[in-house]
């Protein structure tokens, strides 16, 4: 379960900017390419914010579905599978990732 480090590593980036302040909510937005289970990174986030001193603090999720565009036709086209990102159009794998590869905290709530 890669979603204990990736908490890990969100609080690790919070305590640094948070500078000391109570932190009240993290902001994070995750690309449906990245392999993160959003139930998964919740549970692991209430674990490790108790550990880390940040009981109070809430993670809100933003998940991005993934889009490409195709260099062959120049279509841009959701994916639904992160296992098999080609053009829907014109079946090509030459395509370009648009949206989907996001693993990004995106602000923070603090007092």
């Amino acid at each position: 379960m890669h979603e204990l480090s990736l908490c890990q590593a969100i609080a690790d980036l919070v305590k640094t900017h948070a500078g000391g302040r109570h932190v009240e909510v993290v902001r994070v937005r995750i690309g449906a390419l990245r392999q993160v289970v959003p139930e998964s990174l919740s549970f692991c986030w209430s674990l490790v914010r108790d550990a880390e001193d940040m009981p109070d603090a809430e993670l809100e999720l933003e998940c991005v579905g993934a889009e490409v565009k195709c260099r062959s036709c120049g279509r841009q086209s959701e994916i639904t599978s992160a296992w098999s990102i080609w053009c829907p159009r014109c079946d090509s794998p030459d395509v370009e990732v648009l949206h989907g590869n996001e693993f990004l905290v995106t602000s923070l709530d603090v007092s």
